[in-house]
């Protein structure tokens, strides 16, 4: 689904078992909007294969649904996230607080609002992407990592960094409907005004028909069983 124009080549940004449940690889805009530069943004989660429905937490799907989760009650909470690419860190945010149990009413209705009514003059873009990183790697090429842990991340604006070095951990900062990592190219340093640019990842492993089969230069698709190991 990836539009027909050049598509930036980045290295997985996490270990493991993954799903996508946003992926240009399923549709363009991947997350219904090219606002804030998502046309082409992925989202990941870690879910239970085997529990119907894939869920992404440990505990039963009535307790999530109407008292919502703690937090380490999330397969991908805390997990580490990693560079993609060579490149300079040039916009460090931290510090946006979390809240301490999920409340999938109240992120979907937050989630509604921000799409529809936020003003960059009024509102602050962490209120959107909470804690994050953006890394430019070419001219007008960056990329962000967004909602990450609170005071996990572990790079300064400035710093030169080598594609596998650790950025920070899976959070549920800013505009999030549970923990995840939301990951997106653009082509400016702002948030607000950016527009998404297309990318494939060098290399994953896709689970088909009971074995793993290693892709190249791909894109995951929303129900893609998928992982990366170094």
């Amino acid at each position: 689904m990836i539009d027909e124009i050049k598509s930036y080549i980045m290295a997985f940004p996490l270990r493991g078992e993954w799903l996508t449940p946003n992926t240009p690889g399923t549709k363009v805009p991947s997350h219904g909007t090219n606002k804030f530069g998502t046309r082409y943004a992925v989202d990941f989660i870690q879910v239970d294969w085997k529990r119907k429905g894939w869920p992404s937490y440990k505990l039963s799907t009535i307790k999530y649904l109407m008292f919502g989760l703690p937090m380490e009650a999330y397969y991908c909470w805390e997990q580490p996230i990693f560079s993609p690419c060579d490149g300079t860190v040039v916009q460090v945010c931290d510090g946006y607080n979390e809240p301490k149990r999920t409340n999938l009413w109240r992120d979907m209705y937050r989630a509604s609002v921000h799409a529809r009514y936020f003003d960059a003059s009024k509102n602050d873009i962490q209120s959107i992407a909470g804690n994050f990183v953006i890394i430019k790697f070419e001219e007008r090429a960056y990329v962000a990592l967004i909602h990450l842990r609170k005071d996990s991340i572990r790079v300064k604006e400035g710093q030169s960094i080598k594609k596998g070095a650790i950025i920070g951990r899976v959070g549920h900062s800013g505009n999030s409907y549970m923990p995840h990592l939301h990951f997106q190219l653009m082509d400016s340093i702002d948030i607000n005004k950016a527009q998404g640019l297309p990318f494939v990842f060098d290399k994953y492993d896709i689970y088909v028909d009971g074995e793993w089969q290693e892709v190249r230069n791909c894109i995951p698709k929303g129900k893609d069983r998928i992982r990366f190991i170094e």
